[in-house]
């Protein structure tokens, strides 16, 4: 099939690939001059540091967008300019130009998009729906929507238009659902592509060599790209391969091993297979290491000025050394003063990362792109290039760049007022968790020279946390007591809840103090009308809460909720104090952990649910680790910068745009009208591309927890362990190992002593003739019978346990 160029396109189909690849496939019709089927393919090689350029010899058209992204364009049912489209994608280059416009005709040719008087409108259908491909082995999916209590639809295989496992899709619903049926649809459009690369292993066939993806979801084999020497090694081993065209009719998709990663999937290294599985790459591109070395290597007089000089305060930062890291990355000081009317001046001072990182530079571009930094063990991909981490991270005895929020405290915790300024800041004193905790226990003599540092950790520790904790408490937040923190987050970080830790309970403390900043930046963004990035977390998953608290039950703990009906945060609050008395607090939690939604983010205020917060929050004290700290620092400059302090110029009445009483009295744009106008258009597509890059990370990093404790499994294949029986479905039940925190499932195929039935309304399995129950809550001994390591699956076999089935559990 040639790829050429078309002049006239009659019908369409589009697939899109997100970040990595967007295609848009064409098909002419008979009559056409050009022949029926030929094709335009369009990449976008705009993440993971993949700069590259098109070869010359190939005829691939570049766009730096996804359908989603130029759909996302359109809200309501405004029309929208061509010349808006150009400027919110980026297109400026003749050849961008012509690609948008195609784009444009045939989504206009589709119905998706209306032409009126040049602008374009979206059209939406009441039986055409946005959903995500949810796919099983067999051959069946589902497009599942995003809308709370919507039904998910049944999509035949020869309905699916080239769409793969978890493509973001158009569905148009072809038979609507009963009471027993699902409703059934076919794809309309692929508005984004999730796999640009798979995990696979080569064969070699009687046409070539072909990839066979490990993952049975994706229901297809690539043809691979021909290079002799690198697929004769690959043959029959575990290989990277990166999506080249995905099909398109009869074709079948075509791919291109990028790296050999072992004999098998147990061979790999497992940060290799996340990283490969999830797309994720190290490398910065050479643009973005040039930028970085060619950062300043020492401050310059003129970056000292219209900044508040912070130096002789006494300045601290507490921070540990990440696993297998001999760096320290610094983001946070301290400093605390008592005022003369008796309260505190708490000063949380942020590396201003934002002073070296404009917008539209090629750092800032690529920390966009990157989203966030992900922690993978011993392995960290960072958000920006080295070089920018040791110039901002905050080192003691060296003049850093910051910017202070100020919070000043009554006695009660309580935040009096605040301001936020750009600052530079001297770190006087470095110390570890340990080291602080030491020192306030008295364990670690403290000399003369460190007395007024054991005051200030004194007065943040025994006096300050515990004010602002209560305070926390009282509006209805809760703690999650984990064994070990997951992420090096001053903040709440992506749990949303504040984890607390028995082995490092300062670090608990200082998040407290943390959170306080990141409310105030959010509060002052609102008091001056910008407009904003904001953390947002949604109520937990019902049905999720549910099974929960039917095990809770059956574990004899009073699990109710206060409002029948409605969760709301000071349940939880109840039930993480339950837990702490309970015979299995590990398992609860964890299982109480995975029924919260994930933190994301939002253009608007909105509520966060482990916080307690029913106003704005935002996340801004991270700016080297999250983009969107990163965003909201450059936000800041702007108010610093261009930010106008009254209506107008003949106006005498000024307010501070960096303290707390600008609140109320602001009825003007604070910025210049264009400024303002371009960050809302910047939050269009930038709110959505952040979820999905932290929606990315999280399975990144849970999917290597998922291998490491497959890894750890295999190895006791054999071994007896205890557990508790945390969920029960027709086909068996699963057991958490306490110790061990690792989940498998017992089949009840391997239930060989009597004949066993599902009883859903008890949630348990019933022998017919022995009477053993197997229910939630029943504490089981089992054994590790095999484990597949790449899909994370642990079989186990009973060896003893369960419980008397009574005669309510043999009613259905």
């Amino acid at each position: 099939m040639e790829q050429v160029q078309l002049p006239g396109i009659t019908d369409a189909l589009f697939s899109a690939a997100g970040e990595v690849y967007t295609w848009l496939a064409f098909q002419c019709s008979a009559d056409d001059p050009i022949a029926s089927g030929t094709v335009l393919p369009m990449r976008s090689h705009a993440l993971k540091g993949n700069k590259q350029k098109p070869r010359s010899d190939e005829k691939d058209c570049w766009m730096e967008f996804s359908i989603a992204t130029l759909l996302s364009n359109f809200t309501d049912d405004k029309l929208v300019a061509p010349k808006v489209l150009e400027k919110k994608l980026g297109c400026q280059d003749k050849d961008s130009l012509k690609k948008l416009q195609i784009s444009l005709d045939v989504l206009e040719k589709l119905g998706i998009l209306v032409k009126d008087r040049g602008r374009y409108r979206r059209v939406y259908e009441e039986d055409v729906v946005e959903a995500k491909l949810r796919c099983s082995s067999k051959g069946f999916c589902f497009a599942i929507q995003e809308v709370e209590g919507a039904d998910d639809i049944y999509i035949r295989e020869s309905n699916l238009s080239t769409a793969w496992n978890g493509d973001r899709v158009l569905v148009k619903v072809t038979k609507e659902g009963s009471r027993r049926r699902s409703p059934e649809g076919e794809v309309r459009l692929i508005l984004e592509r999730v796999n640009p690369s798979v995990l696979a292993r080569v064969k070699e066939t009687g046409n070539g060599y072909r990839a066979f993806p490990l993952d049975d979801r994706l229901l297809f084999e690539l043809d691979l790209e021909p290079d002799q020497e690198i697929l004769q090694k690959a043959v029959e081993h575990l290989v990277h391969v990166e999506v080249l065209r995905y099909p398109l009719g009869q074709n079948p998709p075509l791919g291109k091993v990028a790296r050999i990663l072992g004999s098998d999937a147990e061979d790999a290294a497992d940060t290799d297979i996340v990283c490969c599985k999830h797309d994720l790459r190290s490398n910065f591109p050479d643009e973005v290491l040039l930028a970085a070395d060619n950062l300043p290597k020492k401050l310059k007089k003129s970056d000292y000025s219209e900044r508040l000089d912070l130096r002789k305060v006494l300045t601290i930062i507490i921070e540990d050394k990440l696993a297998n890291s001999e760096k320290v990355v610094v983001e946070n000081a301290f400093t605390l003063e008592k005022t003369e009317a008796n309260q505190w001046q708490l000063g949380i001072h942020i590396a201003d990362v934002a002073y070296f990182v404009p917008p539209d530079s090629p750092l800032a571009d690529e920390a966009r792109k990157r989203g966030t930094a992900v922690y993978l063990s011993d392995v960290i991909l960072p958000l920006l290039p080295d070089a920018v981490t040791q110039l901002c991270s905050l080192v003691p005895g060296q003049d850093r760049l910051t910017i202070s929020v100020l919070l000043t405290l009554d006695e009660a915790g309580k935040v009096v007022e605040y301001q936020i300024q750009p600052s530079i800041t001297q770190v006087h004193y470095q110390l570890s968790y340990e080291q602080a905790q030491s020192l306030l226990g008295g364990h670690e003599e403290a000399d003369s020279e460190l007395a007024p540092v054991v005051d200030i950790l004194k007065e943040l520790f025994f006096t300050l946390s515990p004010a602002v904790r209560a305070q926390r408490k009282q509006r209805g937040a809760f703690d999650l007591n984990l064994s070990q923190i997951p992420y090096p987050y001053k903040d709440e970080g992506r749990v949303g809840a504040l984890e607390v830790s028995s082995t490092v309970p300062m670090q608990s403390l200082l998040k407290e103090l943390v959170i306080l900043a990141n409310q105030a930046i959010a509060t002052h963004i609102q008091a001056l009308t910008l407009p904003g990035i904001y953390c947002v977390q949604g109520l937990p998953d019902w049905d999720g809460l549910q099974d929960l608290m039917r095990l809770g039950m059956n574990l004899e703990h009073d699990m109710q909720l206060e409002q029948e009906e409605t969760i709301t945060p000071q349940d939880y609050q109840g039930f993480t104090q339950l837990f702490a008395k309970s015979i299995a607090p590990k398992v609860l939690i964890y299982l109480l952990l995975s029924t919260l939604k994930p933190t994301g983010y939002s253009s608007k205020p909105g509520s966060h649910f482990g916080l307690a917060l029913d106003t704005g929050y935002t996340h801004g004290v991270s700016p080297l680790r999250r983009y969107g700290d990163l965003w909201v620092q450059q936000l800041l400059h702007l108010v610093f910068e261009k930010g106008r302090d009254r209506r107008s110029t003949r106006s005498k009445d000024r307010v501070n745009l960096n303290h707390s009483s600008c609140q109320g009295n602001i009825n003007w744009n604070v910025l210049p009208p264009e400024i303002h106008q371009e960050l809302e258009n910047q939050l269009t597509t930038l709110i959505p591309h952040l979820n999905d890059r932290e929606k990315i990370t999280m399975d990144a990093e849970m999917d290597l927890q998922g291998l490491k404790k497959a890894e750890q499994m295999k190895e006791r294949t054999g071994d007896i362990f205890s557990g508790l029986i945390t969920g029960v479905q027709s086909y068996g039940f699963f057991v958490e190992i306490e110790d061990l925190l690792v989940e498998g499932l017992v089949h009840v195929s391997s239930l060989k002593d009597d004949w066993y039935e599902y009883r859903s309304r008890h949630a348990c399995l019933v022998g017919r003739k022995n009477r053993t129950a197997y229910r939630l809550g029943d504490r089981v001994e089992v054994q590790v019978k095999s484990v597949d390591y790449y899909r994370q699956q642990i079989d186990l076999v009973t060896v003893s346990g369960g419980s008397f089935a009574s005669n309510e559990d043999l009613e259905e």
